[in-house]
């Protein structure tokens, strides 16, 4: 017996298909013109034997003791699992209050608009009273806070309202791209990618005369077949960069004072430190020449050709995952304000062009509807990368974009929807810190490091495994998302798991609103179709949407500009700043009094070291899936050497290390090591490696990730006291041939095989 349908994912729609309830083939749907490989992965994750098919408890928590992450598991009636939870939650709540429970829920779970992790979790929570939660993300955290004190208003709207790549082809004859613009992170989008129209559009700018450069470490990071210029200098050294650029159009008098004084504020702070008069350095070409590695000629030669023709500025959102992260969007701002471009045709910047697979290339006139949270009555947040901070050191205080907060002190973690062993770093730290909690709950689909951390792992169902709907942030798709497969084993939804914890803690009412699965979509689809009305759209009922193909809605705003309003009458449209201009120099900042900030775009160096026979760490997002989902899928599968996670490595560096292409090869930091095999090529540069994130955290009794995941190596001391957002990429590393064991790891296997014996 068969079963078809269509579903939606963060990387594409498609047509699946199941036999006998096993998910058994998934296909690209035809109108994706570009559709992510990573559909290639989906039949293997699904029947993973790594699944989480029964409610477990890790043994160590039953008998009063172990080590969450090391401890064996034993499976239980749901009734137990249930019961037990509730019981927790009633003995948190009234001996340390709600703000004792801790929501992580961080990550990319579902793209379906109802069975949303996050979403379900803190419904639920909130019925009860509250918890804490956190804010911001791993992407581009540094952004959502520094930007608003930079540019005024939400980042994430100016994501939204990046200049449209059609634009750029047809006004653009230069784009310059800090970090480059990497295809690998362009197949993916929150909420669903269902048309991947980028590359097309790419190539398209390159057909039509637009020339590239690609200001990266890494030769992949920009399509070969944009025949781009690669300028690689060393890693964490844009803000440098893009300073001695400025100093350069300023000197030269290729700079446009008239933009500076009408929409811009702070400039002659900035040109007091470029050129020196605050602290007695140039920030000039030759200056930063010794910080980047780059030749000074070609740094004046660029800054001239950028002055010269119609250019865009692109800085990729993996620059602020650096220490003092928030400096490389500053200058970025900053250099494309002295060319004095910003808001003309296929001019100015986008910060997080390469974030996903619609920044200037798609938006929707209309928001789909989502199961509602309701109100948290418990106030306090941590930024999401002080989890670790959060759990070592309750009661400690930080600061947080200008003010002094206290880390609260968790007594119940519940992960529903992520992996933070995938996302946050020092994952050796980490672990210690998930040992502080009285109890660690986790809603999960496959044995991740994060389940394994786990006292109650709760199993959920696959978006292949249940009903929804999908619609992206700004994706322009709606996609009825079928169950054409059964829950393996006794996985259920997590509306249903908080259904049955609502009854046994008499909130049922206020959780469902009396209404099933059923009821909840059409509800939803219902108050989607009043706000595509609103927008002038019309959208089928229910059940025609249900029994039908997926459907394109209009693009809003096909040739937008960014900040062309703001340009054209300034006045008329100010920027949500205290000055209504871009601010160079920010009074707010200035008076956060960070050592490390002044109050304008600024270079500081980063902790690591550049120590000799040590090589700077790249840790970006793979292209064999979305972060750790997929990784024990065929294509993620496929890529790996001798079982591990691929590390690139120039052949210079490779041959004084004596390294060869498939060698198993040991990676360490001052904060643990690794495994990977070794990827001998000349696209990663001299003195770099470049490890991709997303290989399941698994340690050796010595916290070795013999897999090869990159966040056993990278600090967690996050970006500054500004906006405390992770830094992965500002680690130093040690690369040797491992004589060890070279044997591949089990990585993607099942944890809890046997009954609970009845220990309490």
């Amino acid at each position: 017996m068969s079963r078809r349908g269509l579903t939606s994912s963060h990387w594409g729609i498609a047509r699946a298909q199941s036999t006998g309830g096993t998910l058994s083939a998934v296909s690209a749907h035809p109108m994706d013109p570009a559709p992510a490989a990573l559909l290639e992965n989906m039949v293997g994750t699904a029947n993973s034997p790594a699944r989480v098919t029964h409610p477990a408890l890790r043994r160590g928590w039953l008998e009063g003791g172990g080590t969450r992450g090391r401890d064996s598991y034993v499976t239980v009636p749901w009734d137990r699992a249930l019961d037990l939870i509730a019981s927790s939650l009633r003995q948190t709540i009234a001996t340390h209050g709600n703000s004792a429970i801790f929501a992580g829920s961080y990550g990319w779970a579902s793209a379906g608009r109802f069975h949303h992790a996050q979403s379900q979790l803190k419904r639920f929570l909130n019925t009860l009273g509250g918890f804490t939660g956190s804010e911001g993300n791993y992407s581009y955290n540094a952004a959502l806070v520094a930007m608003p004190h930079i540019l005024g208003g939400s980042f994430r709207d100016q994501l939204a309202q990046a200049t449209r790549w059609e634009v750029i082809a047809d006004h653009s004859t230069l784009v310059v791209a800090f970090g480059g613009l990497a295809l690998r992170n362009m197949q993916i989008s929150d909420g669903g990618a269902s048309v991947h129209r980028i590359p097309a559009a790419l190539r398209h700018c390159r057909a039509r005369g637009v020339r590239f450069v690609n200001i990266s470490p890494h030769r992949g990071d920009m399509a070969a077949e944009l025949d781009a210029r690669w300028l690689s200098p060393r890693p964490g050294t844009d803000t440098a960069l893009m300073l001695a650029l400025t100093h350069t159009l300023l000197v030269e008098g290729l700079h446009d004072p008239a933009f500076l004084a009408r929409y811009t504020v702070g400039w002659e702070r900035v040109e007091a430190y470029l050129t020196g008069a605050t602290d007695g350095t140039a920030k000039d070409a030759s200056w930063a020449a010794e910080i980047t590695g780059l030749d000074a000629d070609d740094i004046r030669a660029l800054a001239r050709q950028m002055a010269a023709n119609r250019t865009m500025i692109t800085c990729a959102a993996a620059l602020q995952r650096a220490d003092w992260g928030e400096q490389p969007l500053w200058a970025c701002v900053t250099l494309a304000a002295a060319l004095g471009q910003i808001g003309l045709p296929g001019g100015g910047y986008g910060i997080g062009y390469a974030v996903n697979g619609h920044v200037g290339a798609s938006d929707r006139a209309l928001r789909a509807a989502a199961l509602p949270t309701g109100p948290n009555p418990v106030a306090q947040r941590i930024p999401v990368a002080m989890i670790a901070e959060m759990l070592l050191r309750p009661g400690a205080p930080y600061r947080y974009d200008g003010q002094t907060h206290t880390l609260p002190q968790a007594r119940l973690v519940w992960w529903a929807g992520g992996n933070p062993f995938h996302h946050h770093q020092d994952l050796r730290r980490l672990s210690a810190a998930f040992q502080t909690p009285d109890l660690v709950v986790v809603n999960e689909t496959h044995w991740t490091a994060t389940a394994r951390h786990a006292d109650i792992v709760l199993p959920a169902a696959a978006a292949t495994e249940r009903a929804d709907f999908g619609a992206g942030k700004t994706d322009r798709v709606l996609t009825p998302m079928h169950p054409v497969a059964d829950p393996p084993g006794q996985a259920r939804s997590e509306y249903a798991m908080y259904t049955a914890l609502a009854e046994r803690l008499g909130v049922a009412e206020a959780f469902t609103e009396g209404r099933d699965e059923e009821a909840w979509l059409r509800h939803l689809w219902a108050q989607t179709q009043d706000s595509a009305t609103s927008a002038g759209h019309t959208l089928p009922d229910w059940d025609r949407f249900w029994a039908g193909e997926p459907i394109e809605l209009l693009d809003p705003n096909p040739r937008q500009v960014f900040l062309a309003d703001f340009r054209a009458d300034p006045a008329a449209h100010p920027r949500p700043t205290p000055s209504g201009k871009i601010e160079l120099y920010s009074d707010t900042v200035a008076a956060f009094a960070l050592p490390e900030c002044p109050g304008h775009a600024t270079w500081v160096p980063p902790r690591d070291a550049a120590l000799p026979g040590t090589l700077a760490l790249l840790s970006g997002q793979p292209g064999t899936r979305l972060h750790s989902q997929g990784d024990d899928g065929a294509l993620s599968q496929a890529s790996k050497i001798a079982g591990r996670e691929p590390v690139l490595i120039h052949p210079g560096d490779a041959a004084a290390r004596g390294i060869a292409e498939g060698d198993v090869v040991e990676l360490r930091s001052a904060r643990g090591a690794c495994l990977a095999g070794a990827q001998v090529t000349e696209d990663i540069a001299p003195g770099c490696v470049f490890l991709a994130t997303g290989a399941w955290y698994t340690p050796d009794a010595e916290g070795r990730c013999l897999h090869g995941n990159p966040n056993a190596l990278t600090h967690d001391l996050r970006t500054s006291e500004w906006s405390q957002s992770p830094a992965a990429h500002s680690c130093r590393v040690t690369l040797s041939r491992w004589m060890g064991d070279q044997s591949a790891p089990e990585v993607h296997m099942a944890q809890a095989g046997e009954d609970d014996p009845g220990v309490v």
